[in-house]
């Protein structure tokens, strides 16, 4: 058995859910049962697993990740995922938030610059995607690991050993879409810093052409190059997130469907409802008797 997924039994204590640790943007998940496919959204990040896998399904793209590919998501990424235990351990695993201070601080000491300036202006690549798990990654991974059971060591130790494992991902073959978020001028990040507003204003009206003025792009060419990093149109992305935030102020806040509706910016309840059930296969009244029944 190894090394991380013995310390992650002893860190991930939240079945079906994820638990934050004693260093911020560091969080662990366990889920002991299967769970079907659903709609979700992961921030910028990269998922590690130590036993069991996933398969995230986008646009057409299946992709898994296990204990030897960990999942690269570098924009706030709506997607289906399902999770399977493996037979004899519950999936464990760990999801690590990407600082893009350290990102291009980083590049700029792996003096990767030249490299990121020879990307095609034209290329945009899925902004999610596997990589094969090296062993420096999993050795960077269980000294993290390790550290966060102490508070000392999670203080002194973490930020350097999360430093490393974001150097081992640069390292590794999704390496260009984080390259490709570091240049801060390409179409790329215009589209990514798009993406943070919808993601701060997604209850606002917001339009395709408001959006393309915020990119400085026209509207044909954020489209396309919207929909190539996302698989969605920009305003199928803006829904699903509007859906995925109501889902959460119904659990978390236990918020009626009439009052999420409009704080997450849609003016008809009915219409809301009826994209909620769309999405998710149940209705916002569906989830509040699961949440009374748990």
């Amino acid at each position: 058995m190894s090394d991380m997924l013995e310390l992650l039994k002893d860190l991930a204590t939240v079945d079906g859910g994820a638990v934050e640790s004693r260093y911020k943007g560091v969080r662990f998940f366990k889920e002991t049962k299967p769970v079907k496919c659903r709609p979700m959204v992961y921030d910028p990040g990269i998922c590690i697993v130590a036993s069991g896998h996933k398969i995230g399904h986008l646009g057409g793209h299946s992709f898994r990740y296990d204990a030897d590919n960990y999942l690269v998501t570098s924009v706030a990424m709506p997607f289906e995922c399902e999770s399977f235990p493996s037979e004899d351990e519950p999936l464990l695993g760990l999801y690590i938030d990407i600082d893009m201070a350290q990102l291009n601080d980083l590049i700029t000491h792996m003096n990767l610059q030249a490299k990121i300036a020879r990307l095609d202006e034209n290329d945009f690549p899925l902004g999610i995607g596997p990589s094969a798990m090296s062993a420096d990654m999993k050795d960077a991974t269980v000294k993290l690991l390790k550290a966060l059971r102490s508070e000392t060591e999670a203080k002194i130790l973490a930020p350097g050993l999360v430093r490393e494992i974001y150097y081992r991902v640069l390292c590794g073959t999704q390496a260009p879409v984080l390259y490709s978020l570091a240049r801060g001028n390409n179409t790329f990040s215009q589209v990514s810093r798009v993406i943070g507003i919808m993601e701060g204003n997604y209850s606002q009206k917001l339009d395709v052409q408001q959006l393309a003025d915020s990119a400085n792009m026209s509207v044909s060419a954020f489209h396309k190059a919207f929909k190539e990093i996302t698989a969605d149109s920009p305003l199928q992305y803006l829904k699903k997130i509007r859906l995925m935030r109501a889902k959460d102020l119904i659990i978390q806040k236990k918020m009626k469907a009439y009052l999420v509706a409009d704080k997450v910016g849609y003016e008809s309840p009915s219409q809301f409802s009826r994209e909620f059930k769309r999405y998710f296969g149940q209705t916002p009244a569906d989830v509040m008797r699961e949440i009374r029944s748990a």
